[in-house]
């Protein structure tokens, strides 16, 4: 196997990458910066300069075959917002350049626009050659015959268009037809295969044996990567740490728990419903007071006690979309005879949520969250199911991860609550600005598509 055949072209990406976003930038600078009276060659240096700093710092051009699509928006997002400063910042220092709001932002948006198509097509592209022509691929094996280790060479298998070919298990400790020799048998095999990538199992090897592979791959300039199968806390998000030259593995908190992310997810979910009450609720409050009045008597709107942030009780807002009566603590089901018919059009369409900007602004709930749970059910989930108790780590929210993925409304079977809690979780372990967004956007999508659950 020669190395035209493995065709290991992905070192050429980063470098194209970055002369493509250079090329969109300063060309495009010169195109709208033109009447501010700025030196074009200083510009461009110090426009150049601050690109590559703010690449280099947020990671920007580190991007994988196993990269996720949400995680390059993510890059993009932070350049743009960091990019954007240090274009601002040039112009007070620069006495005889002319500031303009309005070029700058064409400026940025036709940038990045260029950007991110640039990127994605990049990206899919190498897929897409992978796929086709089986080139640019990475030769690998796995050392070691664990469950994982066989959910990973499944992934290899399944998942063309990440680019490895998997050539075999190693193993001492298993012996059958899948497994394809002894570790004595391992470096003679990489070597006269032209492997790329070793996983390791960290169950079925020693100390003595994880570091003579550790010197071989060092030796042969081969990559090592390790499996963490041995316990199911290395599923986590995992940081380490030095204590002096002592290397510690801890689990990471979610971002949400940090101090400057609820700075930023607060002063985003006060922006985006101050919007929505200033464009939306101004008339829709009183449009929906008349059409609730209209039909039966009682308050306009509906208020509730919910188990909210530290499970400490707040008031969830809602257009009234009931009767009056003494089972409000029972939620709604297919037909529900307490539902009017005023209530059944803006169940539907989730109209009836909407006051919940106002929990917003007070601080009680948050745009995007888990949802805000009955007290009934809090109580009796949080005994049954395991991490129930993890979604009152943050605030609630008037949508999230598990209602997009359809997991809202009626709670049929146990089954139900506990998909609810696995997209909770890994919304409050894996959350993003970016994540919120695209939440949002399918909730709206959600509304206008229609759902079988929202009654």
């Amino acid at each position: 196997m020669t190395a035209a055949q493995s065709g290991r072209y992905s070192k050429y990406i980063r470098p194209i990458s970055v002369s493509l976003d250079l090329l969109a930038i300063n060309v495009l600078c010169l195109i709208f910066f033109n009447e501010l009276k700025i030196n074009d060659i200083y510009y461009i240096l110090y426009q150049t300069f601050g690109w590559f700093l703010t690449a280099y710092f947020i990671k920007f051009y580190e991007i994988y075959r196993f990269t996720t699509p949400v995680e390059i928006i993510s890059k993009i997002a932070k350049q743009g917002i960091i990019f954007l400063l240090i274009v601002i910042a040039f112009f007070p220092f620069s006495k005889q350049s002319l500031f303009s709001g309005k070029a700058i932002a064409i400026f940025l948006v036709s940038s990045f626009g260029l950007i991110t198509i640039f990127k994605f097509l990049l990206f899919y592209y190498l897929k897409k050659y992978r796929i086709i022509t089986g080139s640019n691929y990475r030769n690998t094996v796995i050392i070691g015959y664990t469950p994982e280790a066989i959910r990973l060479k499944g992934l290899f298998e399944t998942r063309n268009d990440y680019g490895y070919r998997f050539l075999g298990f190693f193993s001492d400790k298993q012996s059958n037809k899948n497994i394809k020799g002894n570790l004595s048998d391992l470096k003679t095999f990489v070597i006269e295969n032209q492997i790329h990538e070793m996983y390791c199992s960290l169950n079925e090897i020693s100390n003595i044996q994880l570091k003579d592979l550790i010197d071989f791959a060092d030796e042969n300039n081969k990559t090592i990567k390790f499996i963490p199968d041995t316990k199911e806390i290395f599923s986590k998000n995992l940081k380490i740490d030095y204590y002096d030259f002592f290397p510690v593995l801890s689990l990471q908190k979610s971002m949400l728990l940090e101090p400057s992310t609820k700075t930023i997810k607060r002063a985003f979910d006060i922006v985006f419903s101050l919007i929505i009450i200033v464009v939306l609720l101004s008339w829709l409050i009183p449009l929906m007071a008349i059409l609730i009045k209209l039909e039966s008597r009682g308050p306009v709107f509906f208020k509730q006690g919910r188990p909210g942030l530290d499970e400490k009780e707040f008031f969830c807002y809602k257009f009234r979309s009931m009767k009056i009566n003494k089972t409000t603590e029972i939620e709604a089901s297919k037909n529900d005879p307490r539902v009017t018919r005023i209530g059944k059009f803006i169940r539907k369409t989730s109209i009836d949520e909407m006051p919940q900007f106002l929990n917003v602004i007070l601080g009680d709930m948050s745009v995007v969250g888990p949802r805000p749970h009955l007290w009934s059910q809090n109580k009796f989930y949080g005994n049954s199911i395991k991490k129930y108790m993890v979604r009152h780590y943050v605030k609630p929210g008037i949508t999230g991860l598990a209602q997009v993925k359809g997991f809202r409304g009626e709670i049929e079977t146990h089954n139900d609550m506990i998909n609810r809690i696995k997209f909770d979780v890994f919304y409050i372990e894996n959350w993003s600005l970016v994540l919120d967004l695209k939440i949002i956007v399918q909730t709206i999508i959600n509304i206008f598509k229609g759902e079988a659950k929202a009654y």
